[in-house]
């Protein structure tokens, strides 16, 4: 919208401005004050149900989501979608800010581990871009994108990287970011399945992409150095393991503050490195520390808790602490079951682990 010299909305218009900056630069309190102020201005003039309104209710739910205010961020993005979903203009810039809410919404449910609503969210925004904008426009290749993350995280790999790869085509040679977003995840999946070798080359790719794109301490540039910390663990090189998680933890303290999901994740990254060099004591400490922030943010029956938790329990059992050892392996394995069902191989290693526990004394 353009805003003429007297025009009332310019203020909300200019903090609406403001927040998409910030955010861009990783200030998120400051991003969210911008966005609810334009939120306020745009609905003291135009109303509670204008797109306006809606546009940065969007905006104002990948702040919160990046807060870790997770469910908050999800009523912004649903109440986003009921604004939008009234209008009737076919207006292409309103079908766009509609996909956005959709992924989004679907990313936070992806990581509350509500995996049928990603899909169902994913798939409705697919379509609607299909038929909108046709079968090559470039928000396609991000949904592809969204979906092979959520095939990774239920396990089914081949599905993921049919995903990705159907994606890669359709991102401009210049968009830094979307390639690196790709080549993150195509080296996660042969992680995953345990294919170090074959991981680290593009997930060094996604570091110096992002960092070419970003700068060095940006907080997405960490979660590609996370990655890799991960496949460097992976290949046994352990103390490079351990410092890129501890770069990676100290740059998401400063984006996102000490306990937010992130650092939880690094936390646990770094322990499994200290675990293998023999620190018994300072893993679990780092162990209990990460479970803790995922207990706060996502509660006892998520996947990242359960992994934790399970990591502890062979920890616990390796420090001959059996009943301890035990307890957190059983809530571990009830989690993975409940979460990815009793065929998937992370719930049936969990149950051989169990098992092994029940004979332990």
């Amino acid at each position: 919208m353009r805003a003429r010299i007297h025009d009332p909305l310019l203020p909300a218009i200019r903090q609406h401005e403001k927040a998409i900056a910030l955010r861009a630069e990783g200030r998120f309190a400051a991003a969210e004050r911008a966005c609810r102020a334009a939120i306020t201005g745009y609905q003291a003039i135009e109303g509670p149900r204008h797109v306006d309104v809606a546009n940065a209710l969007v905006e104002l739910g990948l702040v919160l989501e990046a807060r870790d205010r997770l469910r908050e961020a999800a009523q912004c993005q649903r109440r986003a979608l009921r604004i939008l979903l009234l209008d009737r203009s076919g207006d292409p810039d309103i079908a766009r800010l509609i996909v956005r809410a959709r992924t989004a919404l679907g990313g936070i449910d992806r990581t509350l581990g509500a995996y049928a609503a990603a899909d169902r969210g994913y798939r409705t925004a697919l379509a609607e871009i299909q038929r909108h904008f046709g079968p090559r426009d470039r928000y396609i290749a991000g949904v592809f994108n969204d979906l092979g993350v959520l095939r990774k995280a239920q396990g089914r790999y081949d599905e993921a990287l049919a995903f990705y790869r159907r994606a890669l085509p359709l991102v401009p040679r210049g968009d830094r970011h979307a390639l690196a977003t790709l080549a993150h995840n195509l080296g996660g999946i042969e992680h995953a399945r345990g294919r170090y070798a074959r991981a680290e080359a593009p997930a060094r790719r996604a570091v110096v992409l992002r960092t070419r794109a970003f700068g060095l301490r940006h907080h997405l540039v960490a979660a590609d150095v996370a990655a890799l910390a991960a496949i460097v663990e992976g290949r046994n090189r352990l103390g490079e393991a351990a410092r890129l998680y501890e770069r990676a933890i100290a740059d998401f303290r400063r984006a996102f503050g000490p306990r937010s999901y992130e650092v939880g994740v690094n936390l646990a990254g770094l322990a499994g490195v200290r675990q293998a060099q023999r620190r018994p004591q300072i893993a679990e400490t780092l162990y209990r520390r990460s479970l803790a922030i995922h207990l706060r943010l996502l509660g006892p029956r998520h996947l990242d808790v359960a992994i934790t938790r399970n990591n502890l329990a062979l920890l616990l059992r390796e420090r001959g602490r059996v009943s301890e050892a035990r307890s957190e392996a059983r809530r571990a394995f009830a989690a993975f079951r409940a979460l990815l069902g009793p065929r998937h191989p992370t719930t049936r290693a969990s149950e051989r682990s169990l098992a092994q526990f029940a004979r332990d004394r």
